[in-house]
């Protein structure tokens, strides 16, 4: 039997070293690790540890959704593991364990309630959106040109100004004045 574990992080800002830690200090000979969206279908590490599972490996994850975002996608890959004659197992989550019938059960009950609860979460937080959008509120990250600024940016435009030169006297990016539309 062989220890494999599986790491993901969302966003190439975030460290996998945490999750390498927990997998190591359980044992794990063999880590897969990805920095790859959860919602993403095609993850290559996820992949390639799916091929290699053997007969009797256990796959060992430190939480459910590192491996899969939603139950479906759960219970999919764990189907893949029992078909390979394998085992699966979350260290965060100690009844995920696909080696008793009611480890198996407390897999499919709990991932259905976390995504249930991620669909509550994504429906209340449209609300809020939607309530603040009839509010006039603005949404999103703040303007970094107020509207004086703006105006300064567009005459100095006309007059010929470089938009380095612009972005310097405001203290903002090149970018920032580049991405102004400053023929309204």
């Amino acid at each position: 039997m062989k220890l494999i574990g599986y790491a993901r992080v969302s966003t190439t800002g975030q460290t996998l070293s945490s999750q390498l830690k927990r997998l190591n200090e359980a044992g794990c000979i063999t880590i897969f690790q990805e920095k790859a969206s959860g919602a993403d279908k095609n993850r290559l590490e996820l992949q390639k540890m799916i091929e290699s599972v053997g007969d009797g490996d256990l796959v060992v994850v430190t939480r459910l959704d590192r491996l899969a975002r939603s139950t479906s996608d759960l219970l999919r890959i764990v189907s893949d593991f029992d078909a390979k004659n394998a085992r699966f197992r979350s260290l965060a989550e100690p009844w995920a364990d696909t080696m008793t019938p009611s480890g198996k059960l407390m897999l499919v009950i709990m991932g259905g309630l976390a995504e249930f609860e991620r669909s509550l979460i994504r429906e209340r937080t449209e609300e809020g959106r939607e309530l603040a959008r009839r509010a006039g509120r603005q949404l999103g990250r703040p303007k970094k040109l107020n509207k004086h600024q703006q105006k300064l940016v567009r005459q100095w435009k006309s007059e010929g100004v470089s938009n380095a030169q612009i972005a310097r006297n405001l203290g903002v990016s090149r970018s920032t004045i580049s991405r102004l539309k400053y023929l309204n």
